[in-house]
């Protein structure tokens, strides 16, 4: 019988984090669902770790090393429900995540894509709430403007959605020409296309754990770049994707000056419509880079301090 839902993990070098990730999604609520796990080629002994923990809805894969995007659409190829639930390795699902997503899918059959809202944990001391714009709290239905919804914090995060099979064969899959930003791409992609549905209940945990992780775009500039051209087109037709992606564009300049990599800086600031940034993010955007290495040091020292306001 086949489940009602897949559950798609890809995994690499997560050791000190899996065993807790599969517990978290192996105490759900609802439980009609299969894992199917794929190494993605990890180096430490991640694979050893999944394969201690024995249940019969469990299947285990493991692949040469070749990449996020490509590890994703390999679990994608193998789920055999009709409804996809993504999670990453290294986050925490809440007991009532399944369970509050089948309602919004038997709410709202139709959608593209579903989510529900998530905490961000910063190095197992510190707990904030994503910032979501333009939606009431508490929702629970179809957001109208993903784009403007999502300004401050993407509604949709890998961890946290559901994709229809009937979005999947439609073609939407991760680009695995993209080394990162390959989430965003197909979220883009996806709100483009369909309606989306959210419940702001919060059923998983984003956990951060080191400053490269989830924090820092430093080794991934130019490939976030080819994210945002790939979007072009679109955006000179939908004014809340311009928005959203000048705000990204505000983040990656802000790295590449970092970085004194003043090609990638130029040409993204340049991109930017500067009315969708606020007086603060413009100023931003002028300060030299060693100033602006300086406040990011400040950035994570608040962040230890359980204190967390910055806009880069």
């Amino acid at each position: 019988m086949i489940p009602f839902f897949s559950i798609a993990i890809s995994v690499y070098n997560k050791a000190s984090f899996v065993e807790q990730t599969l517990r978290s999604i192996l105490n759900q609520s609802f439980s009609d669902f299969e894992i199917i796990i794929v190494d993605d080629g990890s180096t430490d002994n991640s694979l050893e770790v999944i394969n201690t923990i024995k249940d019969n809805r469990i299947s285990v894969y493991s692949i040469k090393n070749q990449g996020v995007a490509a590890a994703r659409n390999y679990v994608l190829q193998k789920a055999k429900s009709n409804y996809i639930a993504l999670c990453d390795g290294d986050d925490i699902w809440l007991e009532n995540h399944l369970s509050e997503l089948k309602q919004l899918i038997e709410s709202f059959p139709k959608c593209g894509v579903y989510a529900t809202s998530y905490e961000k944990h910063f190095f197992n001391r510190y707990v904030t709430q994503p910032k979501f714009s333009h939606v009431d709290s508490p929702f629970f239905g179809i957001v109208s403007d993903y784009f403007k919804t999502s300004l401050a914090d993407n509604i949709l995060w890998t961890s946290a959605v559901v994709i229809p099979r009937k979005t999947i064969v439609s073609g939407f899959v991760f680009d695995e020409t993209l080394r990162c930003g390959e989430d965003i791409d197909l979220w883009i992609r996806i709100a483009n296309t369909f309606k989306v549905a959210f419940s702001s209940k919060v059923t998983a945990h984003k956990m951060i754990f080191a400053e490269d992780n989830h924090l820092s775009l430093t080794k991934n500039i130019a490939n976030l770049t080819t994210v945002l051209d790939k979007h072009k087109s679109e955006e000179k037709e939908n004014p809340s994707l311009k928005a959203y992606l000048d705000i990204n564009r505000f983040a990656i300049a802000m790295e590449a000056k970092i970085l004194k990599d003043y090609g990638n800086y130029n040409k993204v600031k340049n991109a930017i419509d500067f009315k969708h940034l606020n007086f603060k993010l413009r100023m931003l955007l002028l300060l030299p880079s060693n100033v602006l290495r300086l406040l990011k040091k400040i950035k994570f020292f608040l962040l230890k301090k359980r204190l967390y306001n910055s806009p880069f």
